[in-house]
């Protein structure tokens, strides 16, 4: 199989890749930036924009399948930022897909696409984008989410959207590092009561689910063709045992301050007024988006994954700490 590989130097995009490797596939990479890794591996990689519409359509030549896990995520308010590169991005990838014969497109959305600032216990794919949103990145993704999927079957083209939950794992550089940057700083604390439980997935597993979902979508009359997945361990956590785990990990006391859902998200909606009138660049510490994913329970029905690409997380959850464990040891 010939595979490109979009944010082939991001985390997940880099776990992807090695897979692929492993298995025999050739595999080209389409980056914004130079990765040390990727020529290790021996990677055509290509350097470019997803907002570059021409180099992006380019790049999709001359492969079977084309994995778009490139994105920018965050919770800035930078509307132009997440839709040029979230919306406009996948777009062009879809271009390039139809141009060129691509049979196979796996888009790595997000399980926020559904999200409305409420719990959500053990929801499926039934579940609709809400009528508001509460941040860019979610509004950015729904709206590729949709455009890959009403994509399929045009110009031969097999379309799947994959929605994996906090991925984590060794060799992340976002989610975990800020996480330990907050503690370490004294500014992270517990927004709610502590109780809800949320899903996540090891890196690896959410890799493997990928190259299942494409080699699902080239059987004929594929049921992955045209829908969208979540995707976890399968079993969810209390999200703030769980932090507590990784800081214990890190060497770190635990989080010993709280503040309410009700606080935090009126602070959330106050810097989101303050960087949008001041045009900041940078992440607010607070949004309402954000309060809500601390406070609320988000967890998720993966029955429609292992039914139609047979998706199991073959890595534990405690293995995966285990090997977590090694990297922050070091």
């Amino acid at each position: 199989m010939r595979a490109l590989v979009t944010g082939a130097g991001g985390f997940l995009g880099l776990y992807l890749v090695e897979q692929l490797l492993t298995r025999g596939d050739h595999v080209k990479a389409f980056c914004r930036g130079s990765y040390p890794q990727l020529h290790a591996l021996g990677v055509d990689t290509i350097r470019g924009d997803l907002r570059d519409r021409e180099a992006t359509v380019a790049a999709c030549q001359g492969v079977d399948v084309v994995f778009h896990a490139a994105a920018v995520a965050g919770i800035a308010i930078n509307w132009k930022l997440f839709h040029g590169i979230n919306t406009l991005g996948t777009r062009h990838v879809v271009e390039g897909c139809r141009r060129h014969g691509v049979e196979r497109l796996v888009f790595t959305s997000s399980p926020s696409v559904t999200f409305d600032g409420t719990d959500q216990c053990g929801i499926d794919e039934s579940a609709p984008y809400p009528e508001k949103w509460l941040c860019h990145y979610p509004q950015t993704k729904a709206m590729a989410e949709q455009h890959v999927l009403e994509s399929n079957g045009e110009d031969g083209l097999a379309t799947c959207a994959l929605r994996p939950h906090l991925i984590w794992g060794p060799r992340d550089r976002h989610l975990i590092p800020r996480l330990l940057q907050r503690a370490r700083s004294g500014r992270l604390r517990r927004v709610g009561d502590g109780q809800n439980l949320i899903d996540m997935i090891y890196v690896e597993n959410a890799a493997e689910a990928h190259l299942k979902a494409a080699d699902a979508l080239a059987q004929k009359d594929s049921p992955v063709a045209g829908r969208a997945y979540f995707l976890s361990q399968g079993e969810p956590v209390n999200c703030w045992d769980w932090i507590g785990e990784i800081l214990v990990l890190a060497g770190l006391p635990p989080v010993r301050n709280s503040i309410s859902l009700s606080a935090a998200w009126k602070l959330g909606a106050a810097f989101e007024t303050v960087y949008k009138v001041l045009r900041l660049k940078s992440e607010p510490p607070m949004t309402r988006f954000l309060a809500a994913q601390l406070a609320t329970s988000h967890y998720f029905d993966i029955t429609r994954a292992r039914g139609d690409f047979a998706y199991e997380p073959t890595i534990s959850t405690g293995e995966g700490m285990r090997r977590l464990a090694v990297e922050l040891a070091g």
